[in-house]
């Protein structure tokens, strides 16, 4: 049986290594590729798609599966061996009922949407991207019947990025989440207290920014011999590889926090991505264990360390080197008042605490309606400002600050934006956890000292890579099942801090 698995992890290496080589042409379409080369692009990412299905739906890795199961098992449920093949099976069951045909036909329609969705949101047309987005919600459609037939299709599609999760689950996470949040932005909204982000404003040179990025993610482990930061119209992840991951940011001239935590964000998934073991590197191991999870370190650096207190202490010395002058009055009280003000906003990925949930609220109603049909693609921007104006009481001036400014749905995503909600929940978990097993928290926060931070967090989740399902993974971390209750803490002392309530 050795032998038989030695076979079956090589030919699994040679489709991850394809897989990987896909990736450096989507990262590249995203970041260097000039706007010519999407059709081209198309071509190239729908050859190698069906290439990687090929390979992966072979027969002949179904039958090496299926003839080392019991012996793998029978090593226990934790071993290496048990965990890849139970990975694996549940990878080569789903891929094996999509047609290759249709793989290649939805990754050449999501490249040529992600092109067209690039150029409708820098012109704000809608109109040009709508027939993309028709596919897309379409192929998402008939990539659930294929996957589970006559199951419901927001289910089979919410499992492929947080496995295990059920619509069933998340619903009441996402009520009882809302349900905290509103009593938080109405005694917001009626507070006295002067919260100003004013010494956030101003004119903030780029490179100067890029600068400032590269450092605070360094700082926080990113290793860049590992590792490199770009900019992006969408700030994003990918891996390669466990040596080579790859984050964006981006910056905008007159706003510095847009690209302070695009970064702290990213950093997070990259960090994750490479905490994996060596040995997991190409096995279906080496991914993280669900997107939520994935969120929650991201979530986590971002937020629960990024806009802390002691954060904001050690961070104001650094701002006052990158951009001279324009922080000499400004104190770390006021930095982090600053950091954390809450109102209504339109952009989603800037929203701050209290208020990013009810962002995801707006998109997992209208992505269920898209694939319900009970909302039509065309309808959809009418929809989206209805909803902004219900939930924050404003209304975009354009479809690029509204509809268009996500990347997930030309990208084919649908039933990914709920694993943002999960993943503050599972980090505020963590962090209740970690702050019971390191109390002086804040004082290496406030520090520099973000090493104890990463290796509990190595510990803890990122060593197991996709061994174990969100939700267990969590369970061995805390102890605790998912939970809203201490996310819902955590904002309600925070935010009662800094506006009075």
């Amino acid at each position: 049986m050795e032998n038989k698995f030695a076979e079956l992890r090589k030919r699994y290496e040679e489709t991850a290594a394809l897989g990987s080589a896909r990736a450096v042409l989507a990262w590249d379409q995203r970041v260097t590729m000039p706007p010519g080369g999407a059709p081209g692009r198309a071509r190239s990412m729908s050859a190698l798609a069906r290439v990687v299905h090929g390979k992966a739906t072979d027969p002949e890795v179904g039958r090496l599966i299926g003839e080392t199961w019991d012996w793998a098992q029978a090593k226990g449920p934790d071993s290496f061996e048990a965990a890849y093949l139970r990975v694996l099976k549940r990878d080569y069951d789903r891929a094996t009922r999509l047609p290759s045909d249709f793989v290649a036909e939805m990754s050449a329609a999501a490249s040529a949407a992600m092109a067209a969705w690039e150029a409708a949101k820098k012109n704000s047309d809608f109109p040009s991207f709508a027939p993309h987005l028709e596919k897309m919600v379409g192929f998402n459609r008939r990539q659930a019947e294929f996957l589970a037939p006559g199951e419901p299709a927001y289910d089979t599609l919410l499992d492929l990025y947080e496995p295990g999760m059920r619509r069933a689950e998340l619903e009441p996470l996402l009520g009882e989440l809302a349900e905290g949040m509103k009593p938080v932005i109405k005694a917001i909204s009626e507070s006295s207290a002067a919260v100003s982000d004013d010494t956030l404003k101003g004119d903030f040179d780029e490179k100067a920014q890029l600068a400032l990025a590269d450092e605070l993610v360094r700082e926080l482990g990113f290793d860049f011999t590992k590792g490199r930061q770009d900019r992006s119209v969408h700030p994003f992840t990918t891996g390669f590889s466990l040596s080579d991951i790859r984050i964006t940011t981006w910056t905008m001239r007159d706003w510095l926090p847009a690209c302070v935590y695009a970064s702290l964000h990213e950093c997070g998934h990259a960090l994750y991505a490479m905490g994996a073991p060596a040995g997991f590197e190409f096995t279906p191991l080496a991914g993280g264990a669900g997107l939520g999870v994935h969120e929650s370190q991201s979530r986590f650096w971002e937020n629960f360390v990024g806009r802390s207190r002691p954060f904001c202490e050690w961070l104001l010395p650094r701002l006052r080197r990158h951009f001279p002058g324009k922080f000499d009055k400004t104190g770390p009280e006021e930095l982090y008042r600053a950091v954390n003000k809450s109102g209504p906003s339109f952009i989603r990925v800037e929203a701050d605490e209290v208020t990013y949930d009810m962002h995801i609220a707006l998109r997992f109603r209208l992505e269920t309606a898209l694939l319900d049909g009970s909302l039509k693609v065309k309808d959809l921007p009418e929809a989206w400002n209805a909803g902004m104006k219900e939930l924050f009481g404003i209304v975009p001036k354009n479809d690029a600050e509204g509809v268009l400014q996500d990347v997930h749905w030309s990208q084919g995503t649908i039933g990914y934006f709920p694993t943002y909600s999960l993943g503050n929940l599972m980090a505020a978990q963590l962090n209740e956890a970690m702050r019971a097993d390191m109390p002086d928290m804040d004082g290496l926060i406030a520090r520099g000292e973000f090493a104890p931070l990463l290796g509990w967090l190595r510990e803890k989740i990122h060593v197991h890579g996709a061994r174990y399902f969100p939700a267990d993974l969590l369970r061995r971390a805390t102890g605790k099942e998912r939970d809203a209750a201490p996310f819902v803490r955590y904002i309600k002392e925070k935010y009662s801090g800094i506006y009075g309530f």
